[in-house]
């Protein structure tokens, strides 16, 4: 497991999961991949999450949401990364299929989608996109 990006490795295990058919994955519990779940979760891309306990570690179990035996996750790319941070400022976030999908942004005021960060007027740092 690689230690310089837990965001992507989190990012590729929920599509590992979806690849086949999995009802839930695992991955080890931080506080950001905890506000990024969080969002996810209101936006209607996963059931749920909760904190689990493995071998005196803590875990994020995240339940995968299938719509007609197909995930409603179509894509999850990430943006910014550790060698190229990407920020953009409240004008300049990105829309990410003309309003139909949804970027995960870091503000200054925790992790929200676009949309939130548009009614705050923040910017920050693009996260991941969602479709």
């Amino acid at each position: 497991m690689s230690l310089s990006d837990p965001i992507s490795d989190m990012i590729c295990s929920i599509k590992n999961a979806q690849a086949v058919n999995k009802k839930s994955t695992l991955t080890p519990a931080s506080k950001m991949k905890k506000g990024i779940l969080s969002v996810m979760q209101q936006e209607g891309y996963i059931r749920s999450f909760e904190t689990v306990e493995k071998d005196g570690h803590p875990y994020l179990q995240i339940n995968i949401k299938y719509h007609r035996n197909q995930p409603v996750i179509e894509d999850i790319k990430r943006v910014s990364k550790p060698g190229l941070r990407q920020y953009r400022g409240k004008h300049d976030l990105p829309r990410v299929d003309a309003g139909f999908g949804t970027a995960i942004i870091s503000t200054s005021q925790g992790i929200m989608s676009d949309k939130s960060a548009r009614e705050a007027a923040i910017g920050g740092e693009v996260l991941c996109v969602l479709k």
